[in-house]
């Protein structure tokens, strides 16, 4: 019997490893599972940026760079960042990479098929250009949809801007082999613009599952004592992108309302809110509840900072869209912690809660409500325990065994070329 060539696969993204939050991360694990099942991969993207939106000082001025990185081939490519994004800077920032990553690849080996990570956005156009001049097909794979969530955010208006957009995001559907979304309700958002459900992809953001035996005692209150936060103080942390998506400031409202509870905030990461968000804590009375704010902390510390904490939070602003889910919540989910939801009833990871019970929801985001519901957490460490064993349950079923074999099958029966 004949064996099967290899798939050769190019994951176009904006976001790749040393990212460590973001989409960066779920680009370098999709790279490494096609490299570990026999295929070949490699990754055409930029140079590390996010979500600090600066480049690491030996990245600066390069034009492009290969390198390998566990066994993947990287080909970065040069981009404009700017130090404070704002919604015309972004759009210079992706044109920039879609143009100067496209040049590329005109040279480089073409593979049976292009695997698209968006945003950009842009990239949806530019994939179906090449692979009229290369011959190949391209998936196209929603992290995040654009149009609609600036528009929901009212990060632009009404107008030409955004009516490119639609149209951008309407060549990207209707010339993709595939559409990939990370949540059903974006699948549902596919078919509602016109996507035949045969041509959707289900593919969720994945996470590695530490084993139940190094996780099951908790934290060793090493980030607590690093950062002189007592043993029973109720200790909430979140860390990620600090942008207008997030809402971080909500919570320093609450630390206001919290004086007289034995509570601690710690806001960790980085992003286009993070300066502000600084500022407004400089600026809280000094009988509001601590609030720590720390840059994006090392893996070894991150892990014992999730774990030292007894909520964690996963915070969307009022007008992020439903179907969105922050992939942060599977990492936390993991490691056995409870999570506090800040977003709006019709959200995916709120609807999801209602039945996989891993957190304490707050749909309103009102910051009365929000310590009135840490006030009751507090007084029941049972529950949060309750809420933790569920959530390592739930998670299991984004785990990266049981994701990826799926997804690599997929694109094998439909683009392995004989």
């Amino acid at each position: 019997m004949k064996k099967a060539k290899p798939l050769k696969v190019a994951v176009w993204s904006v976001n790749y490893a040393p990212e460590e939050v973001g989409i960066g991360p779920h680009t370098t694990a999709l790279c490494e599972a096609l490299t570990g099942a026999g295929h070949e991969a490699w990754a055409v993207t930029t140079f590390s940026y996010y979500p600090s939106w600066r480049k690491r000082p030996e990245d600066a001025g390069r034009l492009y760079r290969t390198e390998t990185i566990r066994g993947v081939r990287v080909l970065r490519c040069w981009h404009y960042v700017p130090a404070r994004p704002s919604a015309l800077k972004r759009i210079v920032h992706e044109a920039t990479f879609v143009l100067a990553s496209f040049v590329r690849q005109l040279f480089a080996p073409a593979p049976d098929v292009y695997f698209v990570i968006s945003p950009p956005l842009l990239l949806g156009a530019a994939a179906w250009l090449l692979g009229l001049i290369r011959r190949r097909p391209f998936v196209f794979h929603v992290q995040d949809l654009q149009p609609d969530a600036a528009r929901s955010l009212g990060m632009l208006p009404p107008g030409p801007l955004m009516r490119l957009l639609y149209g951008l995001e309407k060549i990207a559907y209707r010339k993709a082999a595939l559409v990939g979304g990370i949540s059903h309700g974006m699948l549902d958002v596919f078919r509602a613009k016109g996507v035949p459900a045969a041509r959707t992809l289900f593919f969720p953001n994945t996470v590695a599952l530490p084993p139940e035996g190094e996780i099951a005692a908790g934290g060793d209150g090493s980030f607590r004592r690093a950062h002189d936060i007592p043993e029973g103080t109720l200790l909430l942390v979140y860390s990620g992108n600090m942008g207008k998506k997030q809402g971080l400031a909500v919570l320093l409202e609450v630390a206001a309302l919290l004086p007289d509870l034995d509570c601690a905030f710690v806001l960790c990461g980085d992003g286009a809110e993070a300066e502000r968000l600084r500022a407004e804590v400089a600026a809280l009375p000094p009988e509001t509840a601590p609030v720590y704010v720390l840059p994006l902390q090392p893996e070894g510390m991150y892990r014992k900072m999730l774990l030292d904490a007894d909520l964690c939070i996963v915070s969307e602003q009022s007008g992020v869209l439903a179907c969105f889910l922050p992939s942060k919540l599977l990492s936390i989910l993991a490691l056995a912690r409870p999570a506090l939801l800040l977003a709006g009833a019709e959200s995916e990871m709120v609807r999801l809660n209602e039945g996989g019970g891993f957190g304490l929801a707050v749909p309103s985001r009102d910051p009365a409500e929000i310590a009135a519901a840490l006030r009751q957490i507090d007084a029941n460490p049972n529950r949060l325990r309750s809420m933790g064993h569920a959530g390592r349950a739930f998670v299991s079923r984004y785990e990266r065994g049981a994701v990826f074999p799926r997804i690599i099958g997929e694109l094998e029966e439909r683009f392995r070329r004989e």
